[in-house]
């Protein structure tokens, strides 16, 4: 070997050392097999707290621990089409009841703490079985999604072929494949459920609060090649939305009475006798913000004037408002939109008003109900 041999190999040897090493760190921070972990830290990057606050959900140690209070969700930043998921979940009390969703819209649907979309359920197994639930990985629409079922019993939903879910507290494996609209199971390695015909087939992964103390770990995810979604199968994208209700206390409102105001989970009750008023304010003000506002009226009697702001005002028992208004008992939604230089109201989907936003216009979301009346799926996007 010539001297500029000797003195060069052991260079390219440094740097293709270098250069393996390097390619080796880059595959070991995507995963084996391109699959990408879903949760890397404290603060829950990458996910999106719907309608849970921080207490709800903590990250520590590779697992995600959920009290399951109050019900509600958390749901991914990122849309997602074609792809495969896997994760570990374990229930540490019996009887637990939560959920994965897939092809979610950004906030939750009408007068429920829950995501339109395809729901795998994840219950533990002393919840028990029934001709209309499992607790081994039913897959099911929910709150306006579609899906045809494969191993279905004359409704939507699909049911496992095999019994394989381990009870609390031990962990089960899932890996949840979804593609083309189309969406499989595996429970603790073993394909068990499927559906086809699914619509939204494109929108946010969700993990659901429902009362049950569960943990999940290694939750990870592989994007799979996709085409053209249709417009009208995907699901609704995100509009800036933040809860302004924690669903465990009043933090961020003023109450003019709190006595009459009763936090009960996911809803927000004014409970007063007929004829009795209430004001509840938000603590800040918004800018040309839009707003959504559940209600449910108790009594035929029962009212609400909604102030969105300086330039917005809504008063349910106005002819223009109450015949759209569903049945007292029944959950209708307020849609204050801000839009090109104007703020629409809409009731139930259907626009009742539109008016020009005034010049530097801010202020508070005030509610002030007449009568028991309950509210939900508070939200604000500036």
């Amino acid at each position: 070997m010539n001297q500029l041999h000797r003195s060069v190999a052991p260079s390219c040897l440094l740097l293709l050392g270098f250069l393996s090493h390097g390619l080796m760190s880059h595959s070991a921070a995507l995963g084996q097999d391109g699959f990408q972990p879903m949760f890397t830290d404290a603060e829950l990057s990458g996910w999106v707290r719907t309608n849970t606050p921080e207490e709800t959900w903590r990250f520590d140690d590779g697992v995600l621990y959920c009290t399951g209070k109050p019900i509600g969700e958390i749901r991914t930043a990122k849309m997602y089409q074609d792809f495969v998921m896997e994760l570990e979940w374990r229930h540490l009390v019996p009887r637990g009841n939560a959920g994965v969703f897939v092809w979610a819209d950004d906030i939750t649907a009408r007068g429920v703490p829950f995501h339109r979309g395809i729901e795998v359920q994840v219950l533990e197994n002393a919840y028990g079985n029934t001709r209309s639930h499992t607790t081994h990985g039913d897959i099911f629409p929910i709150h306006g999604a579609t899906m045809t079922p494969i191993n279905g019993r004359g409704g939507s939903r699909a049911f496992p072929t095999e019994n394989l879910s381990k009870p609390s507290p031990q962990w089960n494996h899932y890996r949840i494949e979804c593609r083309d609209g189309e969406i499989s199971l595996a429970v603790n390695g073993t394909v068990v459920t499927r559906g086809k015909d699914c619509v939204p087939r494109k929108g946010y992964i969700c993990l659901e609060s429902e009362g049950g103390v569960v943990e999940y770990r290694n939750v990870r995810i592989k994007e799979l090649p996709g085409g053209d979604v249709p417009a009208d199968q995907i699901a609704i994208a995100d509009r800036g939305y933040h809860s302004l209700y924690t669903g465990l206390n009043l933090n961020g409102w003023e109450a003019d009475d709190v006595s009459r105001w009763n936090v009960k989970d996911w809803v927000l009750a004014f409970e007063a006798a007929e004829g009795t008023t209430g004001t509840l304010t938000t603590t800040r003000s918004f800018d040309h913000a839009s707003f959504v506002v559940d209600v449910r009226l108790k009594e035929t009697d029962s009212n609400v004037v909604i102030q969105a702001g300086e330039d917005v005002q809504i008063d349910l028992a106005d002819s223009a408002y109450a015949k759209l208004l569903e049945k007292p008992g029944r959950w209708n939604r307020i849609e204050v939109v801000a839009k090109d230089g104007k703020r629409i109201v809409n009731l139930n989907g259907q626009p009742v008003v539109s008016v020009t936003a005034a010049d530097g216009a801010s202020g508070k979301l005030v509610l002030s109900p007449s009568g028991p009346v309950d509210f939900a799926n508070l939200y604000a996007a500036e």
